[in-house]
């Protein structure tokens, strides 16, 4: 098993290859979770992710043949950045395998880095298997994402930070995939500090370490989609899960809605974009996933921020639906000239704004000579639209929600 004197000299080893990370107090959302909420943003690293620490622990360890001859990791993103980057910075050949529906920025920025990309299987698993056939074929050295001592040590520097923090944290809230960050961060505090609380998060349709725990069998989840794609390891790791056992306190699952709301409220209020996995430590806070936690010193771990835009477009907008920030109205009038003007005063003198603006006059099943009109509209919450709803209702205009 990893030891605290190991996760030591992998800081000594990273030096200054990796940063640092913050680890601020958040007011706002302190107030909103009902603890001391401190988050360590590890989406500040250069590849945007914690996965460089174990990474470039592993590299810095390999034999000059080793080196020579290359090495292959799997990957959903992340890790195979990290890879990447710092491979290439050692001039040392990288092949990443990733599954064929990792997000195209990942893969991208990948390739950017340095890495030779293949894209194989529908899961991270079968892409597992596949790197572990080209590692045998062509003498690669292979990287393990997660279930290896020294990619756990170089992840465990992460609380030694912590422990470095001028506040004594009472829990340390970690999402976990494979339970790589999380076995490192648990081994380098609670030898430090036996009764901090050290409590993972996996996405509901993922929880592979919470079955490993639970049923003290390393089993295979089902595979559904998730937008924590960086979590989404259906086995967990031998020794991971071995490490879990023994030094984590709690396993809590949130749903694809928890971790999206996360997501949204780290982009308005901490002004930091968050990838699915990222959030998941806020989404099990937020949504009061967790007991004991009450007034306590908190810190969560915002593993990374490499989030493709498109995802984080409809995000965005789900949450501000969700919200009532944004609505969409449907008000059926009779088609003539006027209607459209009237009904958009009523909603200026709301204080609402008009996005866009939809006729229906063929598909519906209004009388001829009707319209159906629907609005997509900004607005300040779920009072403000009922609120406008009444307004119209009351100058004769019926209108509805759309969902």
């Amino acid at each position: 098993m990893v030891t605290l004197s190991e996760i030591q000299a992998a800081r000594q080893r990273l030096g200054r290859a990796i940063y640092q990370t913050p680890c601020p107090l958040s007011h706002t959302l302190s107030r909103l979770c009902g603890c001391n909420t401190y988050f360590k943003f590890e989406n500040l690293q250069m590849t945007g992710s914690f996965k460089e620490r174990g990474a470039l622990n592993k590299l810095l360890q390999l034999s000059t043949a080793e080196r020579q001859a290359g090495v292959v990791a799997a990957s959903a993103g992340n890790h195979a950045q990290g890879v990447a980057h710092h491979a290439t910075r050692l001039g040392i050949r990288s092949v990443i395998v990733m599954p064929k529906a990792t997000p195209l920025i990942k893969v991208a920025n990948t390739r950017d880095l340095g890495g030779e990309v293949v894209l194989h299987g529908a899961t991270y698993d079968e892409a597992l298997a596949h790197a572990r056939e080209l590692s045998a074929e062509h003498g690669y050295t292979f990287v393990h994402a997660f279930d290896d001592e020294a990619i756990i040590a170089g992840q465990g520097t992460i609380g030694l930070e912590l422990l470095e923090e001028n506040v004594k944290f009472d829990a340390v809230v970690v999402p976990i995939g494979g339970g790589g960050m999380i076995s490192g961060t648990a081994i380098a505090m609670k030898e430090s500090q036996p009764n901090i609380r050290i409590i993972g998060v996996e996405p509901e349709h993922f929880a592979s370490m919470k079955a490993a725990v639970e049923t003290g069998e390393i089993m295979e989840v089902p595979a559904q989609p998730t937008i924590a794609d960086g979590l989404a390891v259906k086995r967990a790791g031998k020794i991971t899960s071995e490490i879990v056992r023994h030094y984590v306190d709690d396993i809590v699952t949130v749903g694809e809605d928890e971790i999206a709301s996360a997501i949204l409220k780290l982009l308005e209020i901490e002004k930091t974009v968050v990838e699915g996995g990222g959030a998941a430590g806020l989404a099990a806070v937020l949504f009061n996933k967790l007991a004991g936690l009450e007034g306590k010193n908190v810190a969560i771990v915002i593993s990374g921020g490499n989030i493709d835009p498109n995802l984080l477009s409809k995000i965005i907008q789900r949450g501000l639906a969700k919200d009532g920030r944004m609505v969409r109205i449907r008000a059926m009038m009779r088609d003539r000239p006027g209607e459209l003007a009237h009904i958009c005063q009523h909603v200026a003198e709301q204080g609402a704004n008009i996005l866009e603006v939809e006729h229906n006059r063929a598909f519906s099943n209004l009388e001829v000579g009707g319209v159906e009109i629907d609005l997509t509209l900004e607005a300040r919450g779920h009072d403000h639209v009922n609120q406008l709803l009444s307004v119209l209702w009351g100058d004769g205009i019926k209108a509805r929600r759309l969902d």
